[in-house]
């Protein structure tokens, strides 16, 4: 689903990974053809390719409900469409994490999906680990679709995936401990919905009284991390108990048993707002007997969009509205002694950007729904160890590096700086040398969801002997109550000289987000 489960809205509510994807792409566009590929017309492809780039956030703001513009692309307005036999793979620090599950459920023609716990990255390299044989069992799968070869594909089970064990959170871990399962079918008639209610007094297996009031301060979600992790670093979710402290969390008791959580929670809600417009955050949390806590799953809903994604409507202060939404899938183990947290927010930054006003949400009614599967006792599937080519041939000429940081300010605003160096290589099979940076920054005020604002710069650089070109592009973006604001900027350099120079500037109704 291009507007539901991409980079762009989550939801309905507008993810920041949609301009960020926006930036990198004006980027990513900027570098020209290879003059060893395309001979002298080189600099007359580039300038023409540069003239013509587009400011992708201007297009993607412009449709902020799930209009035409996104069914085009989103498979799941016809499954039946899909007549190819399907392997999807995914990773639960991915963010496309809910894919294969859903073409598993839906896809009519043969489909399998494996999940690990990996970023956005090959299974036979990507982390955390374990790594599997990925190769192996895509020439599996060729073989037998694509030459009729009996390699066994057709009778593995529906769904395999890592459950994880509980670790102490942090923003990157080499590795995941936990085991391979296996489900025949999917949905498995083995995971069961165990419902756990808020409640005044906390998470509860059985319903009670409920009316309590929720209005985050706007750096509630901080420790999320990256939305879309891939860079093997500071990405992942931390330690949460700073942004539980600006929710309002339901904590159940100590576990007597381990639970085994497989699946999408579903979380259902009865609510009122004091504005006409504003978001959810839910948070599944795992807390240790420690009292840290490790996030487990979440999900968002601007509450506009409470009835349809097609035709939200500004919300009635005061009225009483009932709505459901699923967290993200899931396969994760939370031990015996620790206890479910659920922390809902009315923000999430910098994952999602703000509503236009601070609201107060009050709750008088929620659930949430736990697949449940029976605690596997040891792994389930096994895969062939890690493959690959050798390497390409390459020399490295300036190490990577990864920073995060956040600071805040005398006047109590909140900067999140993250710097990537993806440092450069020289290719050794044909020269050429390629690098490529980016400096992110994120600002709010705790009180004003009006003062978000995002910058993204990025540079390029591509060398071949007396051959240098560099790019430097920047964006930004921000809000005022009735309007989204962004700029962009591409800077092109053939060796130190100039040689084109754009600038972007537009103003789009914010039309519900």
């Amino acid at each position: 689903d291009r507007y539901a489960d991409d980079i762009h809205y989550k939801g309905g509510c507008l993810l920041n990974e949609n301009f960020g994807w926006s930036a990198q792409m004006l980027s990513y566009s900027s570098r020209p053809p290879d003059p060893a590929l395309v001979g002298d017309k080189w600099r007359e492809m580039w300038l023409e390719r540069l003239e013509a780039m587009p400011l992708l956030i201007s297009t993607w703001l412009r449709h902020p409900h799930r209009d035409a513009y996104w069914k085009h692309g989103s498979v799941c307005e016809d499954y039946s469409a899909i007549k190819a036999a399907v392997l999807s793979i995914g990773g639960w620090h991915d963010g496309y994490r809910n894919t294969p599950a859903h073409l598993v459920e839906n896809i009519e023609s043969p489909v399998k999906a494996i999940v690990g716990p990996w970023i956005h990255k090959y299974p036979h390299f990507a982390a955390p680990e374990p790594r599997i044989g990925f190769l192996q069992e895509a020439l599996r799968w060729w073989d037998h679709w694509l030459k009729g070869s009996d390699t066994g594909v057709e009778n593995d089970p529906a769904y395999r995936a890592w459950l994880m064990d509980s670790v102490d959170p942090k923003p990157w871990l080499p590795e995941r401990p936990g085991r391979w399962i296996a489900a025949e079918k999917w949905p498995s008639p083995n995971i069961s919905n165990e419902v756990f209610y808020l409640t005044d007094a906390g998470l509860s297996p059985t319903s009670g009284t409920l009316n309590v009031s929720v209005s985050s301060p706007q750096d509630c979600g901080m420790a999320a991390g990256e939305y879309f992790p891939f860079t093997y670093g500071p990405e992942l979710p931390d330690e949460q108990s700073e942004d539980d402290a600006r929710s309002v969390v339901f904590d159940g008791q100590a576990l007597e048993t381990a639970l085994d959580i497989v699946g999408a929670p579903e979380f259902r809600l009865q609510f009122s707002s004091d504005q006409p417009d504003t978001l959810i955050s839910v948070r599944l949390c795992d807390v240790f007997p420690d009292g840290r806590s490790a996030l487990i799953t979440h999900g968002f809903l601007n509450l506009t969009h409470h009835a349809s994604h097609e035709s939200p409507e500004a919300l009635v202060p005061g009225m009483a509205y009932q709505a459901s939404f699923a967290l993200d899938q899931i396969a994760y183990r939370i031990p015996a002694g620790h206890q479910l947290r659920v922390a809902v927010a009315t923000s999430s930054w910098p994952s999602v950007w703000p509503s236009p006003r601070m609201a107060v949400v009050t709750l008088t009614e929620a659930s949430l729904a736990l697949p449940l599967r029976p605690v596997a006792t040891g792994d389930e599937w096994g895969f062939e160890a890690s493959e690959a080519a050798p390497a390409w041939r390459a020399e490295n000429v300036r190490k990577a590096a990864s920073l995060r940081k956040t600071e805040r300010r005398d006047d109590g605003t909140v900067v999140l700086t993250v710097s990537n160096d993806f440092g450069a290589d020289r290719d050794l099979e044909h020269g050429l040398v390629s690098g490529s940076s980016t400096l992110e920054t994120w600002t709010i005020h705790p009180d004003d969801p009006l003062s978000a604002k995002a910058e993204i710069a990025w540079t390029q650089t591509l060398a071949r002997d007396d051959w240098s070109i560099r790019t430097e592009t920047s964006s930004a973006m921000w809000s005022d109550a009735t309007h989204f604001h962004v700029t962009g900027k591409v800077v092109a350099f053939e060796g130190d000289t100039v040689v084109f120079e754009r600038k972007y500037r537009d103003t789009i109704d914010r039309n519900g987000h």
